[in-house]
């Protein structure tokens, strides 16, 4: 389904209005986790971006930083749907961490959410920041997987910043495949119906999809990707967007640079903010704060 663009970019902005996902159930939100915040704003050449900066306990000097980038098909913008996973890498993990609000689409259409992501990952890694700038992450959910990728890819071809670590949950790395299309039984179908509006919102030009940026795991991206950062990779068997991950995965392991595949079973697209149990979510949160110690460590 082709939605025309002034529908897509009316109903991307009503979805902007809607109530993030803040409530969570306890058992997930780890508010039992304590958190040190401030809000934050970082430049980027899309203006000036709100960002909230967690950070560990015993201060930020001499740790390093993870920049999370949320999800919301590139439409919405709820940074704080994030918030239970950076208290819990910025406690456990000890790096701080940067929850960045991003410009999305309409608004911003792509490659602009990119470029932003990326402009704040090199204001992250500058030496002037009160953390180490020369251990950084990137990571996201979802639309936030895709940018962290695309942020990674940028930084491969510029050459900066070093990143130690990318963490692509559930990502969306394929907008050349049409949403009905990536369905296969017993697959959730929510990511069906509302894939057209945020593709077409966020990336209305067709051709331009099968830029790198917008699907590494397209057809038409077949670049070497040797020395890109190594990336731990979460998926979800009930999502849509489980076999873009998994050729993407493979993409990465030929480039000698796959962490590992964590591929869950029983759960779908955002498991972790739409229902599944703490036994679920706290080991793929304990897997990815492992990584970020390991390669953010001195």
């Amino acid at each position: 389904m082709t939605l025309p663009l002034w529908l897509a970019d009316g109903l991307a902005r009503l979805l902007q209005k809607a109530p993030g996902s803040s409530r969570l159930p306890a058992e997930v939100a780890f508010t039992e986790i304590p958190a040190i915040t401030e809000e934050i704003a970082v430049p980027t050449r899309h203006g000036e971006l709100r960002a909230v900066a967690y950070t560990p306990p015993g201060g930020a000097a001499g740790r390093g930083v993870y920049v999370n980038f949320h999800g919301g098909g590139f439409v919405m913008r709820h940074p704080e749907q994030d918030d239970p996973l950076c208290r819990f890498l910025a406690h456990q993990a000890q790096v701080t961490v940067l929850n960045v609000d991003y410009i999305p689409a309409p608004q911003s259409r792509f490659p602009g959410p990119v470029e932003q992501a990326y402009d704040v990952a090199a204001w992250a890694a500058s030496p002037e920041r009160p953390w180490s700038g020369a251990r950084i992450a990137v990571g996201g959910q979802s639309a936030g997987g895709s940018l962290a990728a695309g942020v990674a890819r940028l930084a491969l071809e510029h050459g900066s910043p070093s990143i130690a670590l990318q963490v692509l949950m559930y990502p969306a790395l394929d907008l050349t495949i049409p949403s009905s299309q990536k369905w296969s039984s017993g697959q959730e179908k929510f990511l069906v119906r509302m894939g057209p509006v945020f593709n077409a919102a966020y990336c209305p030009d067709i051709k331009l999809r099968e830029d790198r940026l917008a699907s590494p795991a397209g057809a038409s991206d077949t670049a070497a990707l040797g020395g890109i950062a190594p990336a731990l990779v979460v998926s979800a068997e009930k999502d849509i967007l489980r076999e873009e991950a998994v050729r993407y995965t493979q993409r990465l392991r030929e480039a000698n640079a796959l962490v590992d595949h964590v591929d869950l079973r029983g759960v779908g697209h955002a498991f972790n903010m739409l229902g599944a149990q703490r036994e679920v979510v706290l080991p793929v949160y304990e897997q990815i704060t492992a990584s970020v110690r390991e390669h953010l460590r001195d």
